[in-house]
Parts: structure tokens; sequence; C-alpha cells
């Protein structure tokens, strides 16, 4: 862990967004993996193929080299996969494992160094906060999908239906007795 409270959230966000994905494509099976909702659409297999390259892209050397790297093609990242569910899963997982190997050893005094994506120079602090905005928003589009793909058999990642309060009062209870 960091010492930095930037970082610390940063890196907390991440994990939970990796966590909302893993427990969504958890929930499907493998036709369902690759199902697109209209045929221009993307399935959950392409989105996490795309996240997966961004990641490999964005964090490999990210701050000797442009987050760009000329051996990306983004555009095939969009074409259907031609690889098993275990190929995909493993893809996802090293880019994630990408992600928090290039944070860990970052401090604050170095959130204001400058590092480029597409030769657009950023701060550390901006580049962070721009992927986790777009994993984010890639990984509620898996949510989607998935949540969509299952129906009636999806199993909610957060609070069910109708147990808002219920939730409220056992985490009022759990903070009153952390308190004492």
């Amino acid at each position: 862990m960091t010492d930095s409270p930037i970082l610390e959230v940063a890196i907390d966000e991440l994990q939970k967004i990796k966590k909302l994905g893993d427990k969504a494509i958890t929930q499907l099976d493998d036709e369902q993996l690759w199902m697109k909702l209209h045929p221009d659409g993307n399935s959950v297999a392409v989105i996490m193929r795309h996240m997966a390259g961004n990641m490999r892209s964005r964090w490999t050397d990210f701050r000797t080299s442009d987050g760009e790297k000329p051996d990306r093609h983004r555009d095939q990242e969009f074409e259907e996969p031609l690889s098993s569910r275990a190929e995909l899963l493993a893809e996802w997982e090293d880019g994630w494992k990408r992600v928090f190997d290039a944070l860990a050893p970052l401090s604050d005094a170095d959130l204001q160094e400058v590092v480029y994506i597409r030769m657009e120079p950023h701060t550390i602090y901006k580049a962070i906060s721009r992927q986790v905005a777009h994993y984010a928003g890639h990984t509620y589009q898996i949510v989607f999908l998935a949540k969509h793909l299952k129906g009636a058999d999806w199993k909610t990642l957060s609070i069910p239906r109708g147990q808002s309060e219920e939730f409220n009062q056992r985490m009022l209870a759990k903070t009153k007795t952390a308190r004492q």
C-alpha cells in the first residue's frame, strides 16, 4: 500500500472497478461473453479485449514511453476475438496487473511528473484520472450487457432492490460499533 492518500484513493477505485467487472464477467457463460445486442455493438469479450489493450499500451513503461504504443492495434481490439475464455481472461488479468504494478512504486512527488498519451502531455495525476474514468465507463458497459444477457438470473452486484433501508441500518450499526 502507498503512503499517498491520492494514490491510495485511485488504486482503491481501480480495484473496485476491476472487482465489479470480474463479478459481472463471472456470471456469463462462454456464449454470452461473445454475444452482441445488435450487429454493430460490442460484446463483453470485445470490451475486455479493448480494455486489456489499452492497459498494456498505457501502463507498460508509462513513465518513459508514450502511452499509445506503436505496436498497439486499437482497431483490431474491436474485432471479435478468436480466443478462448481462458485466453481472454488471461489478457484481462495481464492488463490489470500492469495497471497496479505501474502505480505501486509511485509517490505524491511523482504525480506532477509529465507523461505522454498520443504525444499529448499529461501529469501522472491527470493520466491516472483519465484511465480511472475510461475503465469505469467500459466496466459499466460490461455490467449493463451482463445484466441484460442474464435477465432474471442476474445476481446483483450492489444493494438488492428493496433492501436499501436494511443495508443502511447495518452500516449505521457497524459505524456505531467501530466508534465505541
